[in-house]
């Protein structure tokens, strides 16, 4: 017998929304375009232990070694040598910025996160380790406790009360969204799914700032094996394009970094040019990820969550 189909999503965890039909958004000073830009600080483990799971895509790297020292050490590469190339480029444009922070990371090269909180950067809590994402495969005590040690170290270094979620590699189970909510998540950045942020139907409600994989330097150049100028001029063009629809309403574009990705010497003049064609736009606003979903929230009324 044939499946009947009704009109809506095939889970509960927000409604369809067509971008057209939806209430006028405008970021503050009536800015156009809001712009996140996310750091990631990840702490990448040279065994990881036994079941756990890291990111199927880049398996095919370096080959299939073990351990896998060469990978390891171009993730290091980025945490001792090509963060401190991209914080000295942000430091010109003096634009905020928001750090995705394994919270193993936190612990191991505090460093790091000294020179992001001297900055005032907001920190998200982004997993523990990037060898270890949160997968079906766990129990949902093991995933609650992994979201409740990742946000709770994030707090604790941070010093902030209110903490934003960007999952490691997009990691999630079904139950993910809620333990979340529930956990008193400040955002969700982990569904790439529109370019306005929308609300979760979740107890409490929970806001989802989608982060946009299709720039993402990790996505495109050790991935898609996208040239680093061809990388450059492929933000710029999206940047272009989202500034012209937003006449209409508000947008937003995240831009993800990783430090061993555009870190390297060949590449980070790259994000100079972006950072320059970015910022002689007028109407951008420059944002954090928990500026743009305090905007959204005054803005807009949460539905109802889950009984």
């Amino acid at each position: 017998m044939a499946k009947t189909y009704h009109p809506g999503m095939d889970h509960d965890l927000y409604p369809f929304s067509a971008l057209p039909s939806r209430q006028k958004l405008i970021w503050p000073g009536e800015k156009r375009l809001a712009v996140w830009i996310v750091l990631h600080l990840e702490q990448w483990e040279l065994e990881p232990p036994e079941g756990a799971v890291r990111d199927g895509r880049f398996r095919g790297e370096f080959g299939n070694f073990f351990p896998d020292y060469r990978t390891y050490s171009t993730r290091e590469y980025g945490n001792r040598v090509g963060i401190f190339r991209i914080l000295d480029i942000l430091d010109r444009y003096q634009v905020p910025v928001t750090v995705a922070a394994n919270s193993a990371l936190c612990q191991q090269r505090p460093r790091l996160i000294e020179e992001c909180l001297r900055r005032g950067y907001e920190i998200a809590a982004h997993g523990s380790h990037a060898t270890r994402m949160i997968t079906s495969a766990m129990s949902a005590v093991e995933e609650g406790d992994h979201i409740g040690e990742a946000m709770a170290t994030v707090r604790q270094c941070s010093g902030a009360d209110r903490v934003g979620w960007i999952g490691q590699d997009f990691g999630e189970s079904p139950r993910t969204p809620q333990l979340l909510a529930a956990a008193g998540a400040d955002y969700l950045a982990d569904w790439p799914n529109d370019d306005q942020p929308y609300w979760l139907t979740l107890t409490p409600p929970l806001v989802s700032l989608p982060y946009h994989v299709e720039w993402d330097d990790g996505t495109l150049m050790a991935l898609r094996q996208f040239t680093a100028p061809r990388y450059g001029q492929l933000v710029c063009e999206a940047a272009d394009r989202l500034y012209e629809e937003s006449a209409e309403t508000a947008r937003m574009m995240s831009l993800g970094l990783h430090p061993w990705v555009i870190g390297q010497p060949q590449r980070i003049r790259y994000l100079d040019q972006i950072l320059s064609h970015l910022t002689a736009m007028d109407g951008l606003w420059f944002a954090s990820a928990g500026e743009i979903a305090d905007s959204f929230r005054a803005q807009t009324a949460p539905p109802a969550g889950r009984p």
